[in-house]
C-alpha cells in the first residue's frame, strides 16, 4: 500500500505573502515607467529659438514617449519570455531569477541617478528607452521563472502572483501622488520616486531568497516529492472510481498511472501549447485591448473641472492610473472567490472578445485636443468606464493563468505557465503596436 505525505500546512500564511510580493517584484518596473509619464515628457520638453530671437516650446509629446515606453517595454518582455520557456531547463529557476531581480535593482539605480544629471532631450530619450529595454529584458526572465514556480504550487497561488502584479501598479500610482503633492522641488520628487522601487526590488529579492527556507514551498518544489503525491493521489482517485464501477477497471488504471513516486515524463513544448492554446489565445486577447488604450489614449483625457485648486494637477494619477490599479488589483483578486465562467465554458472566450468594446468607449472620453466627438465629457464617466475596464483586465487575465495548467497534468506545468506568460506578453506587444495607430486617431 503507498503512504503518501500530505503537504504541509503553510504556517502564517508564509508562503502566500511571499508569492504576493514576487508578484509585486515582477511589474515594478513596467509600472513605474509607465506612471511616470509626466516626468519623462516634461525631461523631453525642448525650447527651441527661432530667427527672430523668440523661444518656441516643443512638448514631449513629440517623442511620443508613451507608446515608445510601451513598445520597448513589451519587445524584450516578448522575446526574453520566448527564450525562457525553451531554455529554462539548462540555467536553474533560483540563478535566473535572483540575477533578474539584481540586474533591474541596478537599472533603477541608474534611473534614479539621472534625476540629477541635465541632458538633452536626445540624449535622455536613448538612454530612457535603452534602460526600459535593458530592464524589461531582465524582467521577462524574471516573470517567466515565477510564473513556472508557481505552476508547481496549489492553482490558489497563480492568483496571488497575479494579485500581487496588480498591487505594483498601485504602489507605483500612490509613490508618484506622493511626489506630486511634496513639497519638494520636482527634481527631489522624481529622485524620491525612483528610489523607492529600488528598495522594493531589494526586498523582493531578500523574500525570494527566504522560499526554499520554508517547508511548505520545498514540498511543493521538490520534484520527486510532488510527484508522489500527484501520483499517489491519482491512483487512489482512479481506485476508488473502479469501485464503484465494480472493480472492473481497477487493475488497468494503476498500470495507467504507472509505479508510485515514478516522475512523469514531460512533453513536448508544443504538445503542452495544443492543450491550453484556447487559454493563451484569450490571455493574448486581454493585454491586447488593455495596452492598445492604456496608457496612450487614458493619459490625455482632461478633466472638466480645470479652475479646481489642485484637481486638475492630480487627475490623471488619480483617475487614470490608481483607478486602473485599485480595480485592475480587484479583478485580480476575484477568482480567489468566484471562478465563472468556467475552463470549458463558451461564455469564457466571448466575455475575453467583449473587452474590445471599450477601446471605442474610452477613445470617446474627454481627451484633449482629440479629432472624435467628445461622447463621455464628465470626469465620472471616465471613471466607471476605466474601472470597468480595468476590473475585466484582471479578472479575465488571472483566470486564463490559473485555468491553463488544469489542462495538462503535473510535470507539464511549469512548461505551461512558462507558455502562458509568452502570450501574455505577446497581448502586451500587440496591444503596444496597436497604440501607435489608436493613439493618432484620437
Amino acid at each position: 500500500m503507498v503512504k503518501m505525505r500530505n503537504p504541509p500546512a503553510d504556517q502564517g500564511h508564509a508562503v502566500a505573502l511571499i508569492i504576493f510580493v514576487l508578484g509585486l517584484g515582477t511589474l515594478l518596473p513596467w509600472n513605474f515607467f509607465i506612471t511616470a509619464s509626466q516626468y519623462f515628457n516634461q525631461r523631453l520638453t525642448v525650447a527651441n529659438v527661432t530667427s527672430n530671437n523668440t523661444s518656441v516650446s516643443a512638448t514631449g509629446n513629440e517623442y511620443n514617449y508613451d507608446s515608445w515606453m510601451a513598445l520597448l517595454s513589451q519587445l524584450p518582455l516578448l522575446l526574453f519570455t520566448l527564450l525562457n520557456s525553451f531554455l529554462y531547463q539548462w540555467v536553474k529557476e533560483r540563478h535566473r531569477v535572483a540575477f533578474s531581480l539584481m540586474a533591474i535593482l541596478l537599472l533603477f539605480s541608474v534611473t534614479a541617478a539621472l534625476v540629477q544629471v541635465p541632458m538633452e532631450p536626445d540624449t535622455f530619450f536613448s538612454i530612457t528607452m535603452a534602460t526600459i529595454w535593458f530592464i524589461n529584458m531582465f524582467g521577462a526572465v524574471l516573470q517567466g521563472s515565477l510564473f513556472g514556480v508557481v505552476g508547481l504550487l496549489p492553482p490558489r497561488y497563480s492568483t496571488l502572483l497575479m494579485s500581487g502584479q496588480g498591487l505594483a501598479g498601485i504602489f507605483a500610482a500612490l509613490a508618484m501622488l506622493l511626489s506630486i503633492l511634496s513639497n519638494a522641488d520636482k527634481s527631489s520628487a522624481a529622485l524620491g520616486y525612483f528610489l523607492t522601487p529600488c528598495v522594493a526590488t531589494l526586498a523582493t529579492l531578500m523574500c525570494y531568497l527566504l522560499l526554499p527556507h520554508l517547508e511548505f514551498a520545498r514540498f511543493y518544489l521538490d520534484r520527486s516529492q510532488r510527484d508522489e503525491a500527484q501520483t499517489s493521489e491519482e491512483l487512489l482517485s482512479r481506485a476508488e472510481k473502479a469501485l464503484n464501477n465494480n472493480n472492473k477497471e481497477l487493475e488497468v488504471d494503476r498500470k495507467s498511472v504507472g509505479k508510485p513516486g515514478q516522475n512523469q515524463e514531460r512533453s513536448s513544448v508544443f504538445a503542452v501549447f495544443k492543450k491550453i492554446w484556447l487559454m493563451a489565445a484569450c490571455v493574448t486577447c486581454v493585454f491586447a485591448v488593455t495596452l492598445s488604450v492604456f496608457p496612450v489614449v487614458t493619459v490625455r483625457v482632461q478633466t472638466i473641472y480645470k479652475d479646481s485648486a489642485g484637481w486638475d494637477k492630480v487627475f490623471t494619477c488619480v483617475c487614470c492610473f490608481i483607478v486602473f490599479n485599485v480595480m485592475d488589483l480587484a479583478g485580480r483578486s476575484a477568482p480567489s472567490l468566484l471562478h465563472w465562467p468556467s475552463k470549458d465554458s463558451a461564455l469564457f472566450p466571448a466575455a475575453v472578445a467583449s473587452r474590445t468594446l471599450f477601446v471605442p468607449l474610452l477613445m470617446l472620453c474627454n481627451v484633449e485636443n482629440t479629432r472624435l466627438v467628445v461622447v463621455f465629457s464628465h470626469d465620472a464617466a471616465f471613471v466607471a468606464i476605466n474601472a470597468l475596464f480595468s476590473f475585466s483586465n484582471g479578472y479575465l487575465a488571472t483566470l486564463c493563468m490559473a485555468y491553463a495548467p488544469q489542462f495538462v497534468h503535473g510535470a507539464d506545468r511549469e512548461t505551461a505557465g512558462s507558455l502562458m506568460t509568452f502570450f501574455l506578453i505577446l497581448g502586451l506587444a500587440l496591444g503596444a503596436s496597436l497604440s501607435f495607430l489608436l493613439g493618432r486617431l484620437v
